[in-house]
C-alpha cells in the first residue's frame, strides 16, 4: 500500500529535511536489501551494524525516501532524506503509522520480565478465546492472528513487524492482544509508540548481561517499558519480586500488585501440590489449575489480574482458567512405560532452573533419583554458566551437562565454564556429555522407575544452532523415541 510521507511523519521530531515530502512511498525496510522502487529506508544504527552505511545501496535499489541520523555527503536530488535524533525510536512510530496505528483499535496488554512472559502472554491468549473473544498473540514460541499461526523467531519481533501483525489483527476484528515484550525491545525502542492499555511485571533475575552489561541497565530497559505507559493503562507488578516497585516507580498507568506471601491487590494461596497440578485460593474462591510450583502460581495469579482489570467477571475467569494447560516446553511431563518421568522446561536461567528444580524437590518422595540435562546458549551472557551449572548440582542427585545452542562457541568450553561454578563436593554427581541427544539417552538409562529427569534449557525450541546452522533437534522428540526403543 502506497502512503504520504507526510502522513508517516506524525508525531516524529524532524531535526532537517532535504527534498519533497509529499510524495507516496511504498514501503518500510531498514534493510537496504529488501528495499525495493519507491520504498522508504530507515538507517538504524545497529549494535552490529550502521545502517548509513548502506544508504548508497538502498536508493540503488529503488529507495525514494531515506530516514537518518546524518545527512549523507552525497546527497541525491531524486531522493527525500529526513533526519532525526534516533532513527530507531522514530522507526517505531513510523511502522504505526503506516499501518493505521493499529494498536489504538485494540486492547494491548505488554508483558515482560525475566522468566514467566511467554506463559502469561499465551495464557491469557487461550483465557480471552476460552471467553468468547477475537484475539491476538505475540509471544516467543509463536505468534497467533484470532486462530491463524505466524512463527515467531524473536522475542519480540522488530517495529515494522509488530504494527503489521496489529494491523492484521484489527483486520481480522481481534479484540484483545497479549504481547512478550523484551528487554531489547524496549530498549531498541521497538514498543515506543505503541498504545498498551496495561503492562504486566513477572520479576527480574540474572539474564542478558551479554547485550545490557550490568544488572542496573537490565532494569532499567524493563522499567523504561511502565515508563511509557500512559494515565489510562494498568500497570500489574509482582509484589513478591524485590524489584517490583521500583519496576513501577515512575509510571503514569494506575498501578496494583500481586503476590502468594504478602498484602497484595491480587492474591493467591497455593493449598495442594502434586505432579498432575495443584489447588489455588484466589479471591476467595479455590481453583484446581493443571499447573505446577510456586512460578507457576505467580503466573496464573498475573493471568487473573489482567483478566479482572480488563473488566471479566471473577467467576467466568477462574471457571475458564480451570481448563487451561501448561505451554509447550513449559514444565511439560512425559512419562516412559516403565515409570520414568521426563520434565521438559525452557529453563535457560539461573532463577528459572532454580525455580524448576526447587518445584521437583517440593513434590518429590526422596524414593527417587533427580536427573537434570542442561547446557548454556553460546554468544550469549557468560556469566550465569558457572551459577547453572552450581544450581544444577545443588538440587539435583546427578548432572549431565550438555550443549544448548552453542551457535559459534565450542561447545565443551562453554561446559567447562558450567562446570566452574560446581563445588568440588558436587564434582562426583557431574557428567559431560557434549552430543545433546547422547546426554539425554545417557540420562534415560542411568534413570530407573520413578525417577525424574529435567531436561532444561531448550523446551519448546525445535532446533540446536551449531556453528551458525541451525539444525532439527526437539527435546520432546528425543526423549519419546528413546522411551519407546
Amino acid at each position: 500500500m502506497t502512503k504520504k510521507i507526510t502522513d508517516l511523519l506524525r508525531s516524529i521530531d524532524i531535526l532537517e529535511s532535504v527534498g519533497e515530502l509529499n510524495i507516496e512511498i511504498n514501503d518500510l525496510h531498514f534493510d537496504s536489501r529488501k528495499v525495493g522502487d519507491n520504498d522508504f529506508f530507515i538507517a538504524q544504527v545497529g549494535t552490529q551494524s550502521d545502517g548509513h552505511d548502506f544508504i548508497s545501496k538502498a536508493i540503488e535499489q529503488g529507495a525514494k525516501a531515506i530516514l537518518c541520523q546524518h545527512l549523507p555527503e552525497n546527497i541525491n536530488p531524486n531522493v527525500s532524506y529526513i533526519k532525526v535524533e534516533n532513527t530507531s525510536k522514530a522507526l517505531s512510530a513510523l511502522a504505526h503509522n503506516y499501518y493505521d496505528c493499529p494498536s489504538n483499535n485494540l486492547k494491548l496488554v505488554g508483558v515482560t520480565g525475566t522468566n514467566g512472559k511467554t506463559t502469561i502472554a499465551s495464557l491469557l491468549y487461550e483465557l480471552f478465546r476460552k471467553l468468547g473473544y477475537k484475539v491476538g498473540l505475540l509471544s516467543t514460541v509463536t505468534n497467533f492472528i484470532d486462530t491463524k499461526e505466524v512463527k515467531s523467531t524473536h522475542t519480540t519481533p522488530d517495529a515494522i513487524q509488530i504494527s503489521k501483525l496489529l494491523s492484521e489483527m484489527v483486520d481480522e476484528g481481534c479484540e484483545y492482544c497479549f504481547m512478550e515484550v523484551s528487554s531489547h525491545a524496549v530498549d531498541q525502542h521497538r514498543t515506543k509508540a505503541l498504545n498498551f492499555k496495561g503492562g504486566i511485571f513477572t520479576n527480574l533475575t540474572h539474564d542478558h548481561l551479554d547485550y545490557h552489561k550490568t544488572f542496573d541497565a537490565y532494569l532499567r530497559a524493563k522499567k523504561g517499558f511502565f515508563d511509557q505507559l500512559g494515565k489510562t493503562s494498568f500497570a500489574i507488578t509482582n509484589a513478591d519480586d524485590k524489584n517490583g516497585k521500583i519496576i513501577l516507580q515512575n509510571t503514569k498507568a494506575h498501578k496494583f500488585t500481586y503476590s502468594t506471601r504478602a498484602f497484595a491487590d491480587f492474591r493467591a494461596q497455593i493449598l495442594e501440590k502434586h505432579f498432575n497440578g495443584m489447588q489455588l485460593g484466589i479471591d476467595g474462591l479455590e481453583l484446581w489449575t493443571n499447573f505446577i510450583g510456586d512460578f507457576n502460581a505467580h503466573n496464573l495469579l498475573a493471568v487473573y489480574s489482567a483478566a479482572r482489570l480488563l473488566d471479566q467477571s471473577k467467576e467466568e475467569v477462574l471457571m475458564k482458567m480451570s481448563e487451561l494447560n501448561s505451554v509447550a516446553g513449559r514444565f511439560e511431563s512425559i512419562i516412559s512405560p516403565n515409570g520414568i518421568m521426563a520434565i521438559i522446561d525452557y529453563a535457560h536461567t539461573p532463577d528459572a532452573l532454580k525455580n524448576v528444580l526447587l518445584t521437583i524437590d517440593q513434590l518429590r518422595t526422596r524414593n527417587e533419583t533427580v536427573i537434570t540435562v542442561v547446557g548454556a546458549g553460546g554468544d550469549r551472557d557468560k556469566t550465569k554458566r558457572p551459577l547453572m551449572g552450581k544450581i544444577s548440582a545443588e538440587y539435583s542427585d546427578k548432572v549431565i551437562l550438555t550443549s544448548d545452542n552453542p551457535r559459534s562457541e565450542n561447545p565443551d568450553t562453554i561446559i567447562t565454564e558450567m562446570r566452574e561454578g560446581i563445588s568440588a563436593n558436587n564434582l562426583k554427581k557431574i557428567l559431560a556429555i557434549t552430543d545433546r541427544k547422547e546426554a539425554i539417552r545417557t540420562a534415560i538409562m542411568l534413570a530407573k522407575k520413578d525417577d525424574i529427569i529435567l531436561v532444561a534449557g531448550k523446551g519448546h525450541e525445535d532446533y540446536q544452532e551449531i556453528n551458525g546452522v541451525k539444525h532439527h533437534f526437539d527435546d520432546k522428540e528425543i526423549i519419546n523415541e528413546i522411551f519407546n526403543q
